[in-house]
């Protein structure tokens, strides 16, 4: 590393470009499916558990509630999930998948082997990069760097 200030030698420059750019590769490949990627994400996380709370998917997806509520209303305007609210705590909004929420997931079993077709890498490799930015992800915004 020559000059640690220039812009090409910044890990958080080449982290914004590449989230940039898979969004870019992933949404011909989530077009079909009549998701965006931030949809996508929410699709995932309630295929893994359904029905959870707005405040449970929002803190697995790392999103506040508020963004993340527009965003189960489109979900629910397409009939792929369903909001309601709890009968002990009418607080809680919980969201579930509906048959359809369900259905689409057999839809997007191929997505992973498109995106790493479109990339060109395998899944040992996607591996290791998911596993190599876990320190940036897992950190909370104000921790200090050691």
């Amino acid at each position: 590393m020559d000059d640690p200030l220039t812009l090409e030698n910044q890990v958080c420059f080449a982290l914004v470009t590449a989230a940039r750019n898979v969004v870019s590769i992933y949404r011909p490949v989530l077009e079909p499916l009549g998701l965006t990627h931030p949809q996508y994400l929410v699709m995932l996380a309630l295929w893994e558990q359904s029905p959870r709370s707005l405040g449970a998917l929002a803190a697995e997806l790392a999103m506040e509630p508020a963004t993340l509520s527009p965003l189960v209303k489109r979900l629910e305007a397409q009939g792929r999930v369903i909001r309601s609210r709890r009968a002990d705590d009418e607080r809680v909004l919980d969201i579930a998948l509906t048959p359809e929420g369900r259905e689409l997931r057999e839809r997007a079993l191929d997505v992973p082997t498109q995106i790493m077709a479109r990339v060109g890498v395998d899944a040992d490799a996607l591996v290791a990069l998911r596993d190599g930015l876990a320190p940036f992800a897992a950190r909370p915004a104000d921790a200090p760097i050691p």
